[in-house]
């Protein structure tokens, strides 16, 4: 220690003074030799809670009370009972985990998310439902997610939770290769292949009654996408093979296959500093399970000519548009509107009553008075046209709801 007097003189002064300004000087070269730190895992919780309420004018599976989904609006009069019912359920509820630990080989990423939205048997329920099982490292991932034949980000800003009905929307279990990255995106996938049939007019037959499907490929699906500060372009593929073997043995063999494939072409432009104009069109044969709301891949046709093979397996032309305008009025307002639809080529053997087309059109007002809540109200409309017995039926609906957001990172650097 460094003792000030009065006889120490102008030396001991100077000797301080450069202590004082060394010894900072020396710490910042010293943290700038250090090494720089090294990326650490993190996890992100994320989710929101939801509720929605609202009423419909009209009938609709009362499984489906709190969407718009066209191909459950009745196909006979008086199908669900009579009009106007009120609803209410937090079935949008969502709730994910995303994980980045770094590796040798770049960040290791995983994804797992749920939601409350009952499907299948749990339909009209408010039960646990799978969203994303995700894994990726470098070009490779596998799992469950968005399928590569699907654009993700043509969803439009709505609030109706099932969507537009000509719009592609499949997550499905799938390996990915995603070679290509950033403004310019290539991925191919190989997904868990599935399909429906109608047996149609013949359902009842004994001769139908044994056919089992099966499918000896995974499906094939893959996309090309381009960004700019415009917005991006996109188109995205798919092609499968689908096999049905008869299994009863009699003078009928009704065993076959076909083909299924489809392309999918959208778009997202910004409008100005306001607008996004969100575009696609689809078309294929065979992939109504990758559509948003489509009931069977296969109907049933004849055979001209077959002895032993009288009818045939036909796979569905199916085409499908999307058209929204997501519109941005200050920092606490927004609106989405637009139209969607789909068109089915019957099979000649479908019943009169079989889904054929289908019209959605939604607008909405939403406010988030603070950062991560939103509530706003939207009307709905739908229309289902059956095959060949000219009945309609519309679905009219507004709904009100709100929206609480949550996500919180742990670790990263």
């Amino acid at each position: 220690m460094m003792r000030i007097g009065r006889h120490t003189g102008s030396n001991a002064w100077m000797a301080l003074l450069a202590l004082l300004i060394s010894v900072p000087g020396a710490r910042a070269q010293d943290a700038a030799k250090l090494p720089a730190a090294e990326p650490t895992p993190s996890m992100t919780v994320y989710g929101f809670a939801m509720v929605d309420v609202g009423y419909n004018f009209t009938q609709i599976d009362p499984n489906w009370y709190d969407t718009m989904k066209v191909t459950k609006l009745p196909s006979y009069t008086d199908q669900f009972g009579r009009d106007n019912s009120f609803f209410a359920g937090v079935r949008q509820t969502r709730f994910g985990v995303k994980a980045s630990v770094p590796t040798a080989m770049g960040d290791l990423l995983s994804k797992f998310e749920i939601d409350m939205f009952g499907t299948g048997g749990d339909a009209g329920q408010t039960t646990i439902r799978l969203r994303y099982a995700w894994g990726e490292l470098g070009a490779f991932g596998a799992g469950q997610t968005d399928s590569p034949f699907e654009d993700p980000d043509l969803w439009p800003n709505t609030l109706e939770y099932w969507g537009p009905t000509g719009m592609v929307f499949f997550r499905n279990v799938q390996v990915r290769w995603t070679p290509i990255r950033g403004e310019k995106t290539f991925m191919l996938a190989l997904e868990r292949p599935g399909a429906s049939g109608d047996a149609g007019v013949l359902a009842d037959r004994i001769e139908l009654q044994n056919i089992k499907a099966r499918f000896p490929l995974p499906d094939l699906t893959g996309a090309f996408r381009f960004g700019q500060k415009w917005g991006y372009v996109r188109v995205g593929g798919a092609l499968r093979k689908i096999n049905w073997d008869d299994m009863l043995e009699d003078q009928y063999d009704l065993s076959g296959g076909t083909t299924g494939w489809g392309l999918n072409f959208s778009s997202g432009l910004n409008l100005g500093e306001h607008d996004v104009l969100k575009l696609s069109y689809v078309y294929g044969e065979g992939i109504e399970n990758y559509m948003q709301d489509s009931p069977v891949d296969v109907g049933i046709g004849r055979n001209s000519g077959g002895t032993t093979v009288p009818i045939k397996g036909v796979p569905l032309p199916i085409s499908g548009v999307v058209a929204f305008l997501d519109h941005t009025w200050n920092g606490k307002w927004t609106s989405s509107i637009g139209y969607s639809g789909q068109f089915t080529d019957n099979a000649e053997g479908q019943t009169p009553d079989a889904f054929r087309n289908g019209h959605y059109a939604v607008g909405n007002l939403l406010y988030s008075p603070v950062p991560n809540m939103i509530f706003g109200g939207e009307f709905q409309w739908g229309r289902r046209e059956n095959f060949s017995d000219g009945f309609k039926s519309d679905g009219v609906k507004v709904q009100f709801s709100f929206k609480y957001n949550f996500s919180h990172t742990l670790g990263g650097r």
